[in-house]
Parts: structure tokens; sequence; C-alpha cells
């Protein structure tokens, strides 16, 4: 059976889930999959979630730390309102100090875990589209090692590249535990990866 029609046919799967559960994107699956074998999103997180917009990781995050968490979703578009009290939306830009400030003004405590799903605009030039990916995913980093708490954790997304190993090289430098993951949910020819890091070995 052709791998391409295979792909195809699960990417409707997803879309149709996505659907049928409320999720705003099929984008929701790839980091409950990815919480589900990594287990680093729990109940009574503080979460934040960079690059949040139209909210589909944000709802699956919703999900999954309960009414005793919390969820913090920044985007540079309006992010519609989820029904959850226990989430709020803000627009901000990862790439402004000023955003750090304006993330920990509405966390009720240092974030637990900070996911980013963001992405650039593809360009179709392939070394341009990674860099820029790597380009996003250090400023996720930046933020991550700037709000979360001794031992929290982060997923991001990465484009596959050159730069890919030099991104993994300095995540190691901050968690103890840092692993490339593919979500089955992510389409199998596509270079997205995303990258865990577990227990922030936060400077004093």
């Amino acid at each position: 059976m052709p791998s391409a029609w295979v792909n195809e046919r699960k990417q409707e799967f997803y879309y149709r889930k996505a659907k049928k559960e409320n999720f705003r994107s099929r984008a929701s699956y790839k980091l409950l999959q990815g919480v589900k074998r990594y287990n680093f999103i729990n109940s009574g997180d503080v979460v934040v979630d960079l690059g949040g917009a139209p909210g589909g990781w944000t709802q699956a995050t919703i999900q999954l730390v309960e009414e005793s968490g919390f969820v913090l979703a920044v985007d540079l578009k309006v992010i519609e309102p989820f029904d959850a009290q226990n989430a709020l939306a803000i627009i901000g830009d990862i790439s402004e100090e000023k955003t750090v400030q304006e993330i920990l003004k509405f966390l009720p405590r240092s974030a637990d875990v900070v996911v980013s799903d963001i992405s650039p605009n593809v360009s179709g030039i392939w070394e341009l589209d990674s860099a820029r990916q790597i380009d996003l995913a250090t400023q996720s980093l930046r933020i991550a090692t700037s709000i979360l708490r001794s031992g929290g954790n982060f997923f991001v997304k990465v484009f596959q590249g050159s730069l890919t190993n030099k991104f993994v090289h300095e995540a190691k430098k901050h968690f103890s535990f840092v692993k490339l993951v593919k979500p089955k949910a992510s389409r199998a020819k596509s270079a997205e990866l995303y990258v865990l890091g577990m227990n922030f070995r936060k400077k004093s």
C-alpha cells in the first residue's frame, strides 16, 4: 500500500478526530501523544503555551492540568477565549524581552512547563525555513529558562536540519534529560520534530 496514501489517511483521521472532540487544531494530538509517552505535563501544573494560536495545544493542556492547574497562551495573533476559567490568552512577541515580564505578570507562580509549537512563515527554501524554526525554538528556550521553576519541563518544535544538533546541545545545558520526539500525529514526510527537555536546572 503506497505510503503517501497511508499518510494522507492518517492526517484525515486526526483532522476528523479534532472536529469530533472539539479541538481547534489536529496539532493537539501531537502534544497529547508526547505527554502520554513522557509524562511532562501533569494535573495542577502551570503551563505556558508559546505561539498558542489557534488554541489547539492550549485546549489539550487545559485537559491535562485539570481544574487545579493554569494555562497561559501567548501569540502575536488574538486567540479566541477559552471556556475554562483557568486559561488565559495574551498577545505577545516571543522575540521581545518585555514579553517575559508580561508572561510573569499573569502567572500564579513559576511555570512547571513551557510548550511551543510556533512556526515561521514557510518560504519553501529548506535551509532558510529550518534556520528560522531554530531561531524561534531558541527564543522559546530563552523564555523557558526565564520562567520555569527548578525541575520544570520544555517541549518545542524544530525542523530537522544542519542546526538541529546545535540546538539540542544548547538545551542539554539547561535540562537533565533531552530527547528528540516525533509524535505519530506529525506527518511522516515532514521534517518536524520536537525537542523535549525535562528537569530544568535553574541557575541560582
